[in-house]
C-alpha cells in the first residue's frame, strides 16, 4: 500500500487541476457570449474578496478570488454570478445584457460552459489515443470463476458479451466500468454463442476492494476473465470519434452512478466532495505526470455533468428556465425565479454539509474523535 501523499502536494495537485477546468467551464460561457454581442463586467477564477487582477480594453475584469472553489462570468445586467437575478435590461458600455438575447442564444452561452468541459476532456483522451494507443481488449469470456454470479448465469468460456445492464460492451473495459457501479444487481446480460445471441440474468456478487492508498470501495463482480490487456494504434481520423464515445461512456456510468444512490442501491456515503477530490488528485499526481492529466480528463466530465443537472444556480437550472421561456414566450416571473435560486442554493448547502462531513469521515476523523471521546 502506497503512503498518502504529503499535503502540500495535495494542495497543489487540487488547484492544478480544478484551476484550469473552471477556467475552461467559464471560458465556453465568455467566447459564445461574446459572440452574441453579450458583455462580460468580470471573469473570475474562485469566489470572495480579489486577490489578483486586471482590466482588459473592452471593459472585463479578470480577477482571482481567495476562495479557489469555482469561477463564474458575471455577464453586463447580471445582479450577481448566479445570473438569476438582474440590475437592469438595458445594454452596457462593454455589451449587450444577456437577458436581452433570444432564448436560443441564451441557452447556448449556457450550454457551452459544460460542452467545453466534455471538449477539453475529449481533447486529452484523444492525445492519450495517439500516443499510447487506445484499449482493445475482446468481450470474449476466456474464463468462469467457479460458483461467481457467471457461472451461476450459465455463461461459458469462449461467450462474448454484448450488452449487459443494458449497456453495449466494446471492449472488456466496458465490461468491468458497468459490472463494478452495480454491486449485488440482478442484470440482464446478452451473449454471442456458436453465432447466436442468447439472453442471461445475473445477480452481481458484492466485494469490497482497497486502493493502492487503502482506501475502499463497494464494487460489483460478475466472475468472468478476459484476454489479456492490449492497446491498439488508433488512425488518425477515428482518434476524436472513439474519444468522444470513451467520454460518453463516462457520463452514461456517471449518471447510473447518480441514479443509484438517489433511489437508495448505493450509499450517500459514497459521494465526495472538494477535500476528497484533493486527496484524489494528490495522490494520482504522486503516482505520475499520465495518471494526473487521465485524472484532470474525468474531474472535467464530471464537472460538466453536475453543471448540467437542472438544479437552480447551475447551469442546468438555467437551461430549464431558458427552455420554458423559449416555449412560452414570455420570461419566467421574478418570483419562480427567487424561489428557485433560494431552493437551489439550499439544496447545494445541504449537498455540501453531506460531503463535507463524507470526506472528514473518509479521512478518519470521526473515528478519531470517538476514540478521544471514549
Amino acid at each position: 500500500m502506497l503512503a498518502q501523499p504529503p499535503v502540500w502536494l495535495i494542495v497543489l495537485a487540487f488547484l492544478g487541476a480544478i484551476g484550469p477546468l473552471v477556467v475552461v467551464h467559464e471560458l465556453g460561457h465568455y467566447w459564445v457570449g461574446r459572440l452574441f454581442g453579450v458583455g462580460a463586467e468580470q471573469f473570475s477564477l474562485g469566489f470572495g474578496r480579489e486577490i489578483a487582477g486586471w482590466t482588459d480594453k473592452r471593459g472585463t475584469r479578470w480577477r482571482v478570488g481567495w476562495l479557489p472553489l469555482g469561477g463564474y462570468v458575471k455577464f453586463v445586467g447580471d445582479a450577481d454570478p448566479t445570473s438569476l437575478t438582474k440590475d437592469a435590461d438595458d445594454a452596457g458600455a462593454i455589451g449587450a445584457t444577456l437577458d436581452s438575447r433570444p432564448p436560443w442564444q441564451r441557452f447556448l452561452v449556457i450550454l457551452a460552459g459544460p460542452m467545453a468541459n466534455f471538449l477539453l476532456a475529449i481533447a486529452i483522451f484523444a492525445a492519450f489515443f495517439a500516443v499510447f494507443g487506445a484499449p482493445a481488449t475482446s468481450t470474449r469470456v476466456s474464463a468462469v470463476v467457479p460458483g461467481s454470479a457467471a457461472a451461476a448465469a450459465g455463461i461459458l468460456p469462449g461467450d462474448r458479451i454484448v450488452l449487459i445492464a443494458g449497456r453495449r460492451a466494446e471492449t472488456f473495459e466496458d465490461i468491468t466500468r458497468t459490472v463494478s457501479l452495480r454491486p449485488g444487481e440482478e442484470v440482464s446480460i446478452l451473449i454471442e454463442r456458436d453465432g447466436r445471441i442468447e439472453r442471461r440474468s445475473a445477480r452481481l456478487a458484492t466485494t469490497v476492494q482497497r486502493d493502492r492508498f487503502g482506501g475502499e470501495y463497494r464494487i460489483g463482480r460478475l466472475g468472468v476473465g478476459g484476454s489479456k490487456p492490449e492497446l491498439r494504434a488508433v488512425p488518425p481520423l477515428e482518434l476524436i470519434p472513439l474519444a468522444t464515445r470513451q467520454v460518453g461512456a463516462i457520463v452514461a456510468a456517471t449518471w447510473d452512478g447518480l441514479v443509484q444512490i438517489v433511489t437508495g442501491r448505493r450509499p450517500v456515503s459514497e459521494l465526495g466532495g472538494p477535500l476528497r477530490m484533493a486527496q484524489i488528485a494528490g495522490q494520482q499526481a504522486s503516482i505520475g505526470l499520465i495518471d494526473f492529466v487521465w485524472l484532470i480528463a474525468f474531474f472535467s466530465i464530471n464537472l460538466g455533468f453536475i453543471n448540467l443537472l437542472p438544479v437552480p444556480v447551475l447551469d442546468g437550472g438555467h437551461l430549464v428556465l431558458t427552455t420554458l421561456e423559449g416555449l412560452t414566450g414570455r420570461p419566467v416571473s421574478p418570483r419562480v425565479t427567487e424561489w428557485a435560486l433560494r431552493g437551489g442554493l439550499a439544496f447545494l448547502l445541504a449537498l455540501m454539509i453531506v460531503v463535507t462531513f463524507n470526506d472528514l469521515a473518509a479521512f478518519g476523523l470521526w473515528e478519531g474523535a470517538l476514540r478521544l471521546i471514549g
